[in-house]
């Protein structure tokens, strides 16, 4: 966890989503898990992606939204979304507005080679849109539970 962030407003920005334009004041007046990852249809990511949906109906039962969001083309999103059959929408990051603001683009080595990538991150928003608690470099295993259980304080 990251204590940088905690408390901290999130900041302003806007993004296209699976479910249409989704902008960082929508976090208002509910939890808001926004968890960031590397790229759609790679292994972890899939995982990812799946244990959050598996868990999606206890999130909802906390009135907690979930957004998933990286560089990926929403396109590319739309798919990815559609094959997992992932109740939450996807968020398109391609000038990478909230990667940045958020601080979750690093240097990674890749097959021996540096290259820049999103970090696995995610940030939970209160019902204020302040980030209460922040997740970097996230190992997939259990993660989603974690972060639940996290969000069923909030209750």
């Amino acid at each position: 966890m990251s204590e940088g962030y905690r408390d901290v407003p999130l900041p302003d920005f806007c993004l296209e989503g699976t479910g249409g334009l989704f902008r960082s004041r929508d976090c208002l007046d509910r939890l808001t898990v926004l968890y960031f990852y590397p790229k759609d249809n790679t292994p972890g990511c899939t995982t990812e992606g799946i244990d959050f949906a598996v868990l999606y109906s206890e999130f909802r039962a906390a009135d907690c939204a979930i957004f998933g969001v990286s560089r990926d083309s929403l396109a590319s999103h739309r798919r990815f979304k559609a094959k997992l059959d992932l109740p939450f929408d996807l968020l398109s990051d391609l000038d990478e507005v909230a990667c940045t603001a958020l601080g979750v683009m690093k240097l990674k080595n890749m097959y021996g080679k540096q290259v820049r990538g999103i970090e696995r991150s995610t940030f939970l928003i209160d019902g204020h849109g302040l980030i209460v608690r922040a997740w970097r470099g996230v190992k997939v295993a259990g993660h989603a539970d974690e972060v639940l259980q996290v969000v069923k304080t909030f209750l």
